[in-house]
């Protein structure tokens, strides 16, 4: 038998409420998730659901008002700023709804901000290589198409060697054809590096081609279904 996939985040009892004058949202009440190694898991639900600030808290963005989650050995709600610093540079990577690209600065310059502070790098065009875009390496962000835009966001999250990639809604902004463009890079990432990626989305569809699917609502787990046979993104149409 197979050994047991090791557990990357543990996340236990997790809560979060914000205050807006005197008024409390909860947008998380009791959250229990964990993320393995070398796992694809989607994050589904509608605005509002709890998937963001669940992200956010993962990363080290934000953190829970109770609750706890481990990194490996590590409780991360006992990490003071320096220490999520540190944890987000090093073991981390993010990929937004916007692309979050430095206009001034060509495809590999964007990517060598990231590798110039990060502890083993990939050179730029090898992280370009993943995502299929080596040729536009030396373009600017404005001679790229948006879905080429996030796919160079992606290169730069990648090119640190992080554990864990977490993307918000990185389809969000993009028609059906460049979504799965971008879905396929995300998933060749997981594949071929093992990296442990969680994608948040609303749309069910691309929740066929996770290994697991987590559905949340009103700021709890409402749903975990693991899919058998994995759908390509190729394969989808929304």
């Amino acid at each position: 038998m197979p050994a047991p996939a090791r557990a990357v985040f543990e996340a236990r009892g997790l809560t979060k409420t914000y205050h807006m004058g005197d008024v409390a949202v909860q947008a998380l009440r009791g959250v229990d998730l964990d993320l393995y190694a070398g796992e694809f898991v989607v994050l589904l639900g509608p605005s509002g659901s709890g998937k963001s600030t669940l992200l956010n808290i993962l990363g080290g963005l934000d953190a829970p008002t109770s609750g706890t989650v481990r990194y490996g050995d590590r409780d991360l709600t006992r990490f003071d700023d320096a220490e999520l610093t540190r944890y987000r540079r090093e073991h981390i990577g993010f990929v937004f709804q916007f692309y979050n690209l430095i206009p001034s600065l060509t495809a590999a310059e964007n990517i060598a901000l990231v590798t110039d502070i990060a502890r083993d790098p990939m050179p730029p065009r090898e992280a370009l290589d993943l995502v299929g875009l080596r040729e536009r390496a030396d373009h600017f962000p404005s001679q790229l198409s948006g879905g080429e835009q996030q796919r160079v966001a992606i290169a730069r999250a990648v090119a640190k060697r992080p554990d864990v990639l977490l993307c918000d809604e990185p389809t969000g902004a993009l028609d059906v054809a460049t979504g799965v463009m971008v879905l396929e890079a995300l998933t060749r990432i997981n594949r071929d590096l093992g990296t442990a990626a969680a994608v948040i989305t609303h749309n069910a569809v691309i929740a066929s081609i996770a290994d697991r699917v987590v559905a949340l609502s009103g700021g709890r787990i409402a749903s975990v279904h693991r899919n058998e046979h994995k759908a390509r993104p190729s394969d989808l149409t929304w």
